[in-house]
């Protein structure tokens, strides 16, 4: 009887929530796009750079 009473309130629940529109789903689609590109090539950068500095050090 719990298990009826939870879903039968999900789903109001889920009627009342107010959705984003497809135009603010893409937006931030490419947002996280765009972070995702910037922090991957910054860490991408440091790998590189410390790399390099523990090479000579090591040698």
């Amino acid at each position: 009887m719990k298990l009826f009473s939870f879903v039968r309130e999900a789903r109001f629940e889920l009627k009342r929530v107010t959705w984003p529109s497809r135009q603010q789903v893409w937006y931030s689609t490419l947002v996280v796009i765009a972070v995702t590109f910037i922090v991957s090539a910054y860490l991408g950068l440091v790998d590189v750079l410390l790399t390099a500095i523990f090479s000579r050090i090591i040698q």
